[in-house]
């Protein structure tokens, strides 16, 4: 059933996100700069190396799972209110991967590619409400070069779509691998729309555009 809603909710927001939702300066959105440390408690992913220390065009890490290379990134710290839902984008960054051999079968679903490029961001998930509701902080995303994902090409999942119960909040990554970065100048993300308990639709889909 969960799964069910969440579908649900991408679907609405892929098939009306052109049409209805407000553009990231409309009036009642919130964009204000994220305090720092929030990513000091994250637990690392299992299959994509930390970029935590990657701050600096250039840098680089590489542990177990491969190697990976900051090409772009941006700290937006914006925050969205979709009603009783605060979503957070504490950064976002443009990373080149070298998977380990032992992880290249877990990429092969997406790519064939042996290393590659991808967007990440670092988003915060709150329910303000005393009610759980059903959200996914990215139903699609576009760039600038043409490309547009859904929410099935995460390659993080770390479980931050579907249910959230009353006064939960969640953290981590989602990332998508592109294959056009070289004139890449902006992505822009589509939420789903949140639905309540009764998988009744409360609030709508918002769009948010960050500069690369």
């Amino acid at each position: 059933m969960k799964e069910l809603v969440l579908i649900l909710a991408v679907a609405s927001a892929v098939l009306c996100g052109c049409s209805t939702n407000s553009s990231p300066a409309a009036s009642g959105d919130k964009e204000v700069k994220a305090a720092s440390g929030y990513d000091s408690d994250y637990a690392a992913n299992p299959q994509i190396p930390d970029d935590r220390m990657l701050l600096t065009k250039g840098d680089a890490f590489s542990d177990e799972k491969g190697e990976v290379t900051l090409i772009e990134s941006e700290t937006p710290g914006v925050i969205k209110e979709l009603g009783p839902v605060r979503l957070t984008i504490q950064d976002t960054k443009l990373i080149h991967l070298m998977p380990d051999y032992s992880m290249i079968d877990y990429f092969h679903v997406l790519t064939h590619e042996e290393e590659f490029d991808f967007v990440k961001f670092f988003v915060e998930i709150e329910n303000t409400s005393k009610e759980k509701v059903n959200f996914a902080p990215i139903a699609l995303i576009e760039t600038n070069t043409g490309e547009r994902l859904d929410w099935e090409k995460d390659i993080y999942l770390e479980e931050l779509n579907g249910e959230i119960r009353g006064g939960e909040s969640k953290k981590g990554n989602l990332g998508y691998i592109l294959e056009k970065t070289e004139d890449l100048e902006w992505v822009e993300l589509t939420t789903s729309d949140v639905f309540d308990k009764n998988h009744k639709k409360i609030q709508d889909s918002k769009k948010i555009r960050i500069e690369l």
